[in-house]
């Protein structure tokens, strides 16, 4: 179990995951790091997970992060939404309270695709 998965969230078929996508390097994601882990905490319905862009490159493959922090979001089956995200606490619980209560558009094929990924490595 990873630092920031919680036991309600071991089914990845059910409920929403969070996926930062970082780097070590970055002071912006050094610092979002605790808020990160503070909202995983305070959402033990979604599943958390930290993905280093570079020592992860595997499940990041050639998709192109340019800004950090960058989330990906997911329903459990279908990768909801991908992008930048203002690195504060209050950007990402937003779109938490918000994405379960939208119709179930996806983020487009890489981002299904990094989540599958991501998911397999996690769960699998």
């Amino acid at each position: 179990m990873s630092a920031t998965e919680t036991p309600a969230t071991t089914d990845p078929a059910r409920g929403w995951w969070a996926i930062c996508l970082c780097a070590a390097w970055c002071g912006t994601c050094g610092s979002y790091r605790s808020v990160f882990d503070a909202l995983a905490r305070a959402h033990p319905q979604v599943r958390f997970e930290w993905v280093d862009i570079e020592d992860e490159a595997e499940l990041v493959d050639d998709l192109d992060v340019e800004t950090f922090p960058t989330l990906l979001l997911a329903d459990g089956r279908t990768a909801r939404f991908l992008g930048p995200l203002l690195p504060q606490a209050g950007a990402l619980a937003q779109l938490l309270a918000r994405l379960p209560h939208e119709p179930g558009a996806s983020a487009g094929p890489e981002a299904q695709a990094m989540f599958e990924r991501v998911r397999a490595a996690r769960v699998g």
